[in-house]
């Protein structure tokens, strides 16, 4: 039976479309994503965490939900919005459609929507609240008024810290492995990178699993913390290395993890991916800005500011690191053709680096993978010359990324 759906925004307008996945209200930041596949990535990945999700591809769906592709143990987007639902799953590895998966997870869904007219609406008034609801199969549609009233009390993302909602509340180690995209012949061997393998603390601000395949892939071996673990804690540890994650949220409001950052700069090599950039363009004494629509698909083109050789790349970010901030001692490495966005940063001499964009991808191409293959060389170095001081440890072919 065919349940009626509504999004409402908060500047009053309303989208209105046929419901699926669980019939309930929502709210979040109303965003875009541009990929053409990898929903199941998409609303697995904790950097959605609260936002509604609207896809510009106009048919979704058609390939189900697969255990395999699922970022995380949950979904973490509040909502979805879609042109249209294919009513058809044709994939084997599939072991729900996606309207099953929603309801398992208590996820409502919108599809019907004019989804061309809704991104161009976000693009031109910039992200903001909304809320979602899907009624009950057969029920009157939801009460717009209702929901524009809710989509105005919901949180704003500028000054929320998101980080501390979805990351791990305990310690684990982290052993899967795989890099099944590449090549036959040409795939790393998990340990074979580096023997024995480099110890990484991957700091859990909202962690994929496939940044956690790759390390391990690359030969480290892997403890996940808590994103309000101390720079002391991480050090107990005895890492080789320290790895920033990517997460939801404004990253001026993690100053718990600014802090610990700051204070693990030049103790060991660091690596950030996504909001660990921004953490550790702060830690720096760099700024951060929210974007108007922010940065949401599998295909934007990044630039690698030493050679200009450019690379495609997998994006899910609101704010953006202030290149104009950041002090002499950091370098630009990428830039985003696009907006001229800070997509990288490197700071030679405390061996630390990061990226605005995903390098794992998932959903996504690998232009970028070399760079996990760099940071297990910085720890591997450092390891084996303790004496040195870091910045001796820092390839000049990678001093601008």
């Amino acid at each position: 039976m065919h349940s009626e759906g509504l999004l409402v925004l908060e500047d009053g307008t309303t989208w209105p479309g046929s419901g699926f996945g669980a019939p309930r209200e929502t709210t979040g930041e109303i965003v875009f994503n541009t990929g053409m596949t990898g929903y199941p990535e998409i609303l697995t990945d904790p950097s959605y965490h609260a936002q509604i999700i609207t896809m510009t591809m106009p048919h979704i769906g058609n390939y189900g939900v697969a255990p395999e592709d699922l970022e995380s143990d949950r979904i973490w987007a509040a909502g979805l919005v879609v042109r249209a639902l294919s009513p058809v799953v044709s994939n084997w590895r599939a072991r729900q459609t996606l309207p099953e998966f929603l309801s398992v997870h208590g996820i409502p869904g919108l599809s019907g929507v004019d989804t061309r007219s809704l991104v161009r609406h976000i693009r031109t008034h910039g992200a903001m609240r909304a809320a979602l609801a899907v009624a009950e199969p057969g029920a009157p549609a939801p009460d717009p008024e209702r929901l524009l009233a809710l989509a105005r009390s919901a949180r704003d993302m500028n000054g929320l810290d998101l980080a501390g909602e979805v990351t791990c509340r305990e310690p684990y180690r982290w052993t899967e492995a795989h890099d099944w995209w590449r090549p036959p012949g040409t795939a790393v061997q998990p340990g074979a990178t580096v023997d024995p393998p480099t110890h990484v603390v991957a700091y859990d601000f909202g962690i994929k699993r496939n940044i956690l395949r790759l390390l391990a892939a690359h030969g480290c071996e892997i403890t996940v913390v808590p994103a309000t673990t101390t720079a002391a804690g991480a050090l107990a540890l005895e890492p080789d290395g320290i790895f920033l994650s990517n997460g939801p949220g404004d990253p001026a409001a993690v100053t718990y993890a600014v802090e610990a950052v700051r204070a693990l700069l030049g103790r060991k090599p660091v690596f950030g991916i996504c909001l660990g950039h921004q953490l550790l363009a702060l830690a720096l004494g760099a700024g951060t800005y929210k974007l108007k629509f922010g940065h949401r698909g599998s295909n934007q083109p990044v630039q690698v500011c030493a050679g200009g050789a450019v690379q495609i790349s997998s994006h899910n970010h609101g704010f953006a690191v202030d290149a104009g901030t950041l002090p002499g001692e950091a370098t630009l490495t990428h830039v985003n053709l696009n907006d001229d966005c800070c997509e990288g940063l490197a700071v030679p001499a405390q061996a630390a680096f990061s990226v605005q964009y995903h390098p794992e991808s998932a959903p996504g191409p690998h232009d970028s993978d070399a760079l996990f293959a760099r940071f297990v060389r910085l720890m591997a170095a450092a390891r084996a010359h303790p004496e040195r001081p870091l910045a001796a440890h820092w390839p000049e072919e990678d001093a601008h990324g």
